[in-house]
């Protein structure tokens, strides 16, 4: 339980700082504004993010009025209370580049939020955004920290990862945005060699027709937390990694991927340690193959905790896959436990209706110590599926229950709710990000009246809230993302727009 609470440390961190602040200033950017001439004023404003973050002061608050803004925008400067960096309307401001669209390797208490990002061609440099220590020697004290991704739209890498947080950065909160469409072996977000990393309230998936995109299945996980690069920057092993309250589907990926892996490159020491993901909703609505929907390489200390998966989901192993790769140290203490795993077409863990069932794929010489506890698991008709051969099995966990959870049928999950930016709202109706959130936990999340979800979940791993920031009552909450009970609470992500 330490390591439980160390990881819940960067969420209350940032929670406390999540209250909007008062601003000193407020400064202005347009596209028919100029850096030579310009006060930053409504009237006579700035034309680039980056001059404008040169010039203003702490506690400012930047306005960024709707135009498409090309090239590279450099978040950078030190701030201690803060600036924040808004598109005026959201969504309206645009931010692109034939090369990665936003870099923050210098800088400290900057919150970007409200635009749509994305590269401007298919033959750009490498990312979307960038954000990375640079400022000191590695593994100084001064590092990049206290950057806040709030409420932007991220989509349409052409080459590589649309997020990357990597070399030493700490402190980095990736909240309420959407994500979609990466580039090749690569991910929506690589967690890279870093602390204190807290991503909540995303959501994740591919729609590679909807750019006019060809679907080649060769895209990597959504969310990979790791260490390529060893003591290097400081750091071994990223560490206290949230991810919390996001929704993952329509996978598009490789058969060799993940919704959210941790560990990938092999080496020989635990890639990340201290990872808490907790209270997210994975849907298994599409009809490409998948590995599993969370894995681990050689890590420690892996909280997988009040999460719902459901659908067909075809894949490799429906549950997971924990292993190891090339000079990775054998995984140790994975905690599983209060989760969802519903399968009502009785093809849990199957690539096709015909293919053998699957709940994990978990060679027991890589795996030194876990926990399955007090778990909901379901497969329709079929049994659920048994293999002596695996380290873990469903008869593992001994307050386990096999039992229908009740959730709403995924096979209307057919419109994806991208951004259209003609209309001026997502498909679907909806002008917010917040409100697609809300809506699909709602409609795919929700289970029914009287599932035996209800008040089951193991006083042994408590979390305080759900998947849309409600509070749990105190003992006798829910299994799986969602709390039945909380229905009256606001939801937090909407208090936070």
């Amino acid at each position: 339980m330490k390591a439980l609470m160390k990881t819940w440390v960067p969420a209350v961190l940032f929670l406390l700082c999540s209250v909007t602040p008062a601003y000193a200033q407020t400064f202005y950017v347009s596209t028919t504004g100029s850096d030579n001439t310009g006060t930053g004023t409504d009237l006579n404003p700035w034309a680039t993010i980056t001059h404008a973050l040169d010039s203003v002061s702490d506690q400012s608050l930047i306005l960024v009025k709707p135009g498409t803004y090309e090239g590279r925008i450099r978040l950078r400067g030190t701030f201690a209370n803060g600036v924040t960096v808004r598109s005026q309307i959201p969504y309206q401001a645009v931010l692109m580049h034939d090369s990665t669209v936003v870099t923050c390797y210098y800088g400290q208490g900057i919150t970007l939020e409200g635009f749509e990002i994305m590269h401007d061609n298919d033959n750009p440099g490498a990312l979307v955004i960038q954000i990375q220590d640079l400022i000191d020697e590695p593994g100084g004290n001064d590092r990049v920290e206290r950057i806040r991704i709030i409420n932007n739209i991220l989509h349409d890498s052409y080459n590589n990862d649309i997020l990357k947080i990597n070399n030493g950065c700490r402190d980095i909160l990736v909240q309420g945005n959407m994500f979609y469409n990466q580039e090749g072996s690569d991910e929506h977000i690589d967690i890279n060699s870093v602390t204190g990393i807290v991503v909540q309230d995303n959501i994740f998936f591919n729609d590679f027709a909807g750019s006019v995109r060809p679907v080649n299945n060769d895209t990597s996980s959504y969310i990979v937390i790791k260490d390529s690069n060893g003591n290097s920057d400081g750091i071994t092993g990223s560490q206290d990694i949230t991810i919390q309250r996001n929704i993952f589907f329509n996978w598009q990926g490789s058969t060799g991927s993940n919704f959210v892996l941790v560990g990938e490159d092999g080496n020989p020491y635990f890639e990340a340690q201290d990872v808490y993901i907790r209270n997210n909703l994975m849907l298994g609505n599409s009809d490409h193959v998948m590995r599993a929907p969370f894995g681990v390489k050689g890590g420690k200390n892996i909280f997988f905790i009040h999460n719902t998966i459901c659908g067909d989901l075809p894949s490799y192993a429906y549950a997971m896959r924990l292993n190891t790769e090339g000079s990775n140290p054998a995984n140790e203490n994975i905690v599983l436990a209060n989760n969802i795993w519903s399968d009502p077409y009785g093809t849990m863990g199957a690539r096709t209706p015909s293919d053998t069932n699957d709940f994990s794929d978990t060679p027991p010489s890589e795996t030194l110590s876990f926990t399955l506890s007090n778990n909901l698991y379901w497969n329709g008709s079929s049994p659920i599926p048994n293999d002596p051969g695996e380290k873990i099995n469903t008869t593992d966990d001994v307050s386990g229950i096999v039992a229908d959870p009740m959730l709403p049928d995924q096979s209307a999950l057919t419109a994806l709710p991208r951004w259209d930016a003609a209309a001026g709202q997502f498909k679907g109706g909806y002008d917010a990000i917040s409100s697609v959130f809300t809506h699909m936990v709602k409609q795919y999340g929700t289970p029914g009246h009287g599932s035996p979800v209800r008040d089951q979940a193991s006083l042994s791993y408590p979390v305080d809230d759900d998947i849309l920031g409600r509070k749990r009552p105190e003992g006798n909450a829910d299994i799986g993302a969602l709390e039945i009970q909380a229905l009256t609470h606001a939801p937090l992500m909407m208090l936070l727009d």
